[in-house]
């Protein structure tokens, strides 16, 4: 398969959202409207979940060729919230490890007459390939692709940060972690960089460095005690084990904790109302302890929560867009 790496237009001529491949060229009022948005889905805990009929009469295909539970659930039940009809597919259970393109698969459920494609490749392209050629009706969004995206994940995370402080542009942000692998730290430090986060500190164990040419307007560093000294936001990633190629030179689970693990030690050095977060899942007293896992200033469950208000924003103006 030729996986082209131009992305399909993400906007109407109008200025809607059409598709959602990479928050890489979205303005701030964009990314604005649909924080707005995901706001008014949110509930308090215990609240009946918020429901509407935005989506009636639109499938939604949620296609997950790599294994995922947070985003595939949440955009699931997103969708169901809206009253869409939803289908499930993976790989497992489809032609596509018999011998089909991915084309062809597409082909088919767009014949099917789904309107959405929710698309999770580890493949670099893939849903800029897809929306490239699906009918003009039809929309793609971007559950997650190779390291290089994850715009739903960035834009739960800019929600998360703005409720704890809206002052996007005076926050110090570090972000931990494998950062090489990261489709999650590229697309926060682009979402970061959309609201105007200017102070953007990235730390990795080395061999896990990120190509800064990926990560314009930002810092990088080995010193993960200097980086965390007075931030506002520190992010944890997960070691992406399985994207790794060469497996013989991991650092081991005690030495990561040790260097570069976030633990309340180091917290500390943030600023005393800071908020810890992790896209997740998490790998326990590897990444983060479970101290700060579950401390007070951990964010990590609010995160989940957001994700699934953000997905609901965005299934929402694109199909607002795409009945126009």
């Amino acid at each position: 398969m030729d996986i082209i790496s131009s992305c399909a237009e993400q906007l109407t001529p109008a200025g809607e959202l059409h598709h959602l491949l990479t928050l890489d060229g979205l303005d701030r009022n964009t990314v604005a409207a649909l924080l707005d948005r995901a706001t008014a889905y949110l509930r308090p805990a215990g609240a009946r979940p918020a429901r509407d009929g935005a989506l009636q009469d639109t499938t939604v295909a949620n296609l997950f060729f790599e294994p995922s539970t947070r985003t595939r659930a949440s955009f699931e039940l997103a969708a169901k919230r809206m009253s869409a009809d939803v289908l499930n597919l993976d790989v497992n259970t489809s032609s596509r490890i018999k011998g089909e393109s991915i084309l062809d698969t597409i082909y088919t459920l767009q014949a099917m007459q789904v309107d959405v494609f929710v698309i999770r490749d580890a493949s670099a392209g893939v849903p800029a390939y897809i929306a490239n050629h699906v009918q003009p009706h039809v929309s793609v969004l971007n559950a997650g692709e190779a390291n290089l995206s994850h715009p739903t994940q960035g834009l739960l995370d800019i929600l998360t940060i703005q409720q704890h402080n809206p002052d996007f542009e005076s926050l110090a942000v570090t972000i931990i972690g494998d950062i090489a692998h990261s489709r999650v730290a590229c697309s926060a430090v682009q979402g970061l960089r959309i609201m105007g986060t200017r102070d953007i500190r990235l730390v990795a164990p080395p061999g896990f460095e990120p190509d800064m040419a990926n990560f314009p307007g930002t810092q990088f560093t080995h010193d993960i005690d200097s980086a965390i000294e007075g931030s506002d936001v520190v992010m944890a990633l997960r070691v992406q084990k399985e994207r790794i190629k060469e497996k013989s030179g991991l650092i081991t689970n005690e030495q990561y904790l040790l260097k570069y693990g976030l633990t309340a030690e180091r917290v500390r050095l943030a600023k005393p109302d800071a908020i810890v977060m992790h896209p997740g899942p998490m790998n326990r007293n590897v990444e983060i302890t479970s101290e700060v896992a579950d401390g007070a200033q951990s964010v990590i469950e609010r995160q989940v929560t957001n994700g699934l208000a953000v997905r609901m924003a965005v299934l929402a103006a694109i199909t607002e867009s795409r009945k126009k």
